[in-house]
């Protein structure tokens, strides 16, 4: 069974207090399973008040982040790539602290545009990096979701494919390939074939519309994409990843290029992903039943 999840920058730009409370409680209100945390700021995560607030509303935790020129691990200077090391294993450290199950994100690269294409070396030095990042992860019992981002975010995975080879360099039990829609729509040929391409390499999955905006407004065809989910069998996250620029704060908002708002009301739109999701997860796995039945001939590949 699948825990739908939301981003908690669906709901604030920061995590005070008052806005971990807003995000966390609005969460367990409308019935979601997980709340996705963002951590762009170790400094400014108090885990003993999440780890608090979480219990008090019942709500599971995940982590993403990206990491930046001042910490990217495919650097070719070695105080860089080392404190980019250190950073993720801070990160996956304060998680555990408050129950967090997942660490994700472009911790494979800085999260940004890059001018030139990635080069073996800092590939593999990525991957050896992360190596020991999962090492230490799965010792606190926490899973790694290496995300398949577009171009524009990085040079060093932009397939499901990549993302798969990539997990393979790595060679840790507990790394998964974390699939984006949104990043989908722009990369890949067919995304319901990455899916199934990727399979049982899929630990962790993101669902936002093709303009970030409210799901089944923009082109996506979410019908593919969670009945491909269901032929896999995933049954990991799914979160619901959207952001405005009169929620999220303005380096963030500058650095995902949200240059146009299509919500302001962060709890309507989260109630809204969370329906539509709820009932393409429950046609999906209708249909993927009826095509798998004995004597119909396979998966139905429509």
């Amino acid at each position: 069974m699948n825990k739908i999840g939301v981003h908690a920058l669906s709901w604030v730009g920061g995590w005070s207090e008052a806005e971990a409370r807003t995000a966390i409680e609005g969460s367990a209100r409308l019935g979601y399973d997980i709340i996705e945390i963002p951590m762009l700021d170790t400094a400014a995560i108090d885990t003993a008040m999440t780890r608090r607030l979480l219990e008090e509303n019942g709500l599971g935790a995940t982590v993403s982040l990206g990491l930046d020129p001042t910490n990217d691990i495919t650097s070719p200077n070695p105080d860089i790539a080392r404190r980019g090391e250190e950073h993720l294993k801070t990160v996956v450290t304060l998680s555990n602290e408050f129950g967090a199950t997942h660490v994700c994100g472009v911790i494979h690269s800085a999260m940004k545009k890059y001018m030139q294409p990635a080069t073996e070396a800092g590939i593999h030095q990525s991957a050896d990096i992360l190596g020991r990042v999962c090492e230490h992860a799965e010792g606190c019992g926490i899973q790694i979701g290496i995300e398949v981002v577009n171009r524009y975010e990085t040079n060093v995975i932009n397939t499901a494919v990549q993302g798969v080879a990539f997990c393979k360099i790595i060679g840790a039990k507990n790394v998964k390939v974390h699939l984006d829609t949104y990043h989908m729509n722009i990369e890949e040929a067919d995304a319901g074939h990455a899916i199934q391409e990727t399979g049982e390499d899929l630990g962790y999955f993101h669902i936002g519309e093709s303009h970030r905006g409210y799901m089944g407004s923009g082109s996506i065809d979410f019908d593919r994409i969670f009945r491909s989910l269901a032929r896999v069998g995933y049954d990991g996250p799914i979160v619901f990843e959207s952001f405005s620029s009169e929620v999220v704060n303005a380096q963030l908002s500058s650095m995902l290029g949200i240059w146009r708002n299509l919500w302001s009301d962060g709890e309507d739109l989260c109630r809204h992903a969370l329906q539509f999701t709820k009932a393409h997860l429950h046609a999906a796995q209708k249909v993927d039943g009826l095509v798998k039945r004995p004597g119909v001939g396979g998966v139905f590949s429509g």
